[in-house]
């Protein structure tokens, strides 16, 4: 079994309905098993690996679409696991 993790500790301040477009979005797309943990997605696949790169297209698409690509980022957090973090803007 393969399992991939998505930790979204911030994205989680923009709210709930957000998270379940995101889970939604993963399993019409991937079509692997989908769990919410408290801070993070756990994707799920019997057989074969989950592309990292297509995980990382899918997640800046969706933050794209939902306009938070200019508030929020994806960053590699290991092995199989990818983090969405909260952009540090400077004021000038």
């Amino acid at each position: 079994m393969v399992e991939m993790r998505i930790d979204i500790s911030e994205l989680k301040s923009e709210g709930s309905d957000l998270i379940k477009e995101l889970v939604e979005l993963l399993e019409e797309k991937i079509k692997v098993e989908v769990e919410t943990a408290t801070d993070e997605i756990i994707l799920k696949s019997e057989e074969e690996a989950i592309s990292r790169r297509y995980l990382r297209v899918l997640l800046r698409k969706f933050l794209h679409r939902t306009e938070l690509k200019d508030y929020f980022r994806v960053i590699s957090g290991g092995e199989n696991i990818w983090v969405v973090r909260e952009k540090k803007i400077v004021e000038e």
